[in-house]
């Protein structure tokens, strides 16, 4: 379906199954105009959003999560918000020098699909819970796109 529709048609299919298996309850904001992206960037961003809400119904005990697409000139932008128990200080500042430290295989994984694309993984978080922002740069997925062409 991603490759078909793309992933303003996708994510919102995708957030009503997993709301019905776990529960958590999700909204989607994302801009009327947004326009496809490049193949791969579509699947990355899409498998960074399922990894994060597994990770959310897996360890933060929020009830809701919060997923927001917005698209700049310069880059687009995939935001995965819970309102949980956040990771543990400790845990972020090991992941934030070395992600092939303490945060786990998701969230390494999903790091080393972005950065394969130019892109960047960051994540906040405290007790009131969990932020995760997968950043695009619009040009290289365009050049990546112009390439493939």
């Amino acid at each position: 379906m991603l490759e078909e529709m793309g992933l303003k048609s996708t994510i919102p299919w995708y957030l009503d199954g997993f709301s019905k298996r776990s529960g958590i309850h999700t909204t989607f904001e994302i801009p009327d105009d947004f326009q496809r992206l490049s193949r791969d960037a579509e699947l990355v961003l899409f498998r960074v959003l399922q990894e994060s809400l597994t990770n959310v119904q897996r360890h933060s005990g929020s009830t809701t999560a919060e997923i927001r697409i917005s698209r700049s000139d310069q880059k687009v932008v995939l935001e995965v918000a819970d309102h949980g128990k956040g990771l543990p200080a400790e845990i972020l500042e090991k992941g934030s020098q070395d992600w092939m430290g303490s945060l786990g295989v998701g969230l390494r994984g999903m790091s080393e699909r972005l950065h394969q694309l130019g892109g960047s993984l960051d994540i906040s978080s405290n007790e009131g819970g969990t932020r995760i922002r997968a950043i695009l740069p619009i040009q290289k997925l365009q050049s990546t796109t112009n390439a493939a062409a």
